[in-house]
């Protein structure tokens, strides 16, 4: 039996449920929760007419532990899936604590009126799970996620030594609308405008954000989509990479932007709408952004009309058997091929597939462990070749191209 509960039912959590549903030999028994309980139901019931497998749906304050543990408690799962908000990390995993339950996410935590990005309040758990002999795996989406199997799969397989990563996120999709975001609006562009960071030789270094006319882009060439304009960005799979990889000089990470989504983002800025502060309006409290994001498109709903692909990868330069090489390994994902498996765009399905690829291995006892990982500190053979086989089929190539 591997009963789990999966916390979370937007684009993310609808592709989690129903890639789960699709290995029942598996996930014998799935329970999808959130706060909004209309939204579990509607997924289980395309997980009913598609699978012919039930989830059941449940109600939940995810930042309620009390109320956590009291469904973990109700369905006994054996591993609890985060696909909520960072901000709901932590009370996940003590609930996790209280019931002796492993634990899963794709996002490290982030405090509500900080956009702070780092391992460290989760990683000091380690000592409690580790003495609990469960096992908490961060970050087992794509980029954190894949991103770090890629650069652990390099590391045993591909180079003796490795001196640079760069990490290369690409959406060259449509969905129609003048401005969205392909996942909570909240999280992503508190994300990205912030103040970039990249390691190197030791130190990290501080850049402007993508909003500033000093940031730093530049025009790459990616596989089957052509030229995009890439822009330097801090993502938090570097902080744990840069422990992992050994004798890592460099990591950077870089993700695509059109014109137009840079133009509004930049208007939105200047206006106050990315503000996280809480500001009086006609007498009631109210976060500038969270009143964006209910004004914005559901990142779920994007996937009906969306076309084009995306292309997420890493590259490395590094030494094998005295002789240096460039390494280049990505996937390519279409959107429209997405939504007709799973309802959901590629943005929300290349997270909620390595989700359902760590949960399996973890029920599977593949991977195994008491304490706090980062994927890159497990074998990363299995989850490359179950890319292969449920979804995400990746390559690698020589690397001929050129980087900044």
């Amino acid at each position: 039996m591997s009963r789990i509960l999966i916390i979370g039912a937007g684009g993310v959590g609808n592709v989690v449920a129903k890639k789960c549903a699709q290995l029942p030999e598996v996930f014998t028994s799935i329970t999808l929760a959130s706060r909004t309980v209309s939204k579990c139901r509607a997924i289980a019931s395309e997980v009913k007419e598609r699978y012919g497998v039930d989830i059941a749906s449940v109600e939940i304050d995810a930042d309620n532990v009390d109320d956590i543990v009291r469904v973990i408690e109700s369905c006994s799962a054996e591993l609890v899936i985060n696909v909520a908000l960072p901000y709901q990390d932590l009370a996940i995993m003590d609930a996790c604590l209280a019931t002796s339950t492993h634990y899963l996410d794709t996002a490290n935590y982030e405090p509500p009126d900080s956009a702070h990005f780092e391992y460290s309040h989760q990683w000091a758990y380690q000592q409690k799970f580790e003495e609990k002999g469960l096992m908490a795996l961060l970050g087992c989406g794509f980029d954190p996620g894949v991103t770090n199997i890629f650069c652990a799969y390099a590391q045993k397989r591909l180079f003796d030594s490795i001196e640079t990563i760069d990490i290369l996120d690409c959406n060259a999709g449509d969905h129609g609308h003048p401005f969205a975001t392909n996942f909570n609006p909240e999280i992503n562009i508190r994300e990205v405008t912030q103040t970039v960071r990249h390691w190197h030789n030791g130190i990290w270094v501080e850049t402007p954000p993508i909003l500033d006319d000093d940031c730093v882009h530049f025009s790459f060439n990616y596989p089957e989509v052509g030229p995009k304009e890439s822009y330097l960005l801090y993502h938090e799979e570097m902080e744990s990479l840069v422990k992992h990889i050994e004798g890592l000089k460099r990591i950077r990470f870089w993700m695509t932007f059109s014109e137009p989504y840079i133009t509004h983002l930049k208007v939105l800025d200047n206006v106050g709408m990315t503000r996280i502060d809480k500001i009086d309006y006609q007498g009631t409290s109210i976060v500038p952004l969270q009143f964006l994001k209910a004004l914005l498109p559901d990142p779920g709903s994007l996937g009906t009309n969306y076309t084009g692909k995306t292309v997420i990868g890493c590259i490395f330069d590094g030494e094998k058997k005295g002789t240096r090489q460039q390494k280049y390994i990505y996937n390519i994902c279409d959107h429209a091929k997405t939504y007709r498996e799973v309802q959901a765009q590629a943005v929300s399905y290349t997270t909620g597939v390595p989700t359902m690829i760590g949960a399996m291995l973890m029920v599977q006892k593949i991977w195994t462990g008491a304490g706090v990982f980062n994927v890159e500190q497990l074998d990363p053979d299995p989850f490359m070749e179950a890319l292969n086989r449920y979804g995400l089929p990746w390559k690698v190539v020589d690397f001929e191209g050129s980087l900044p």
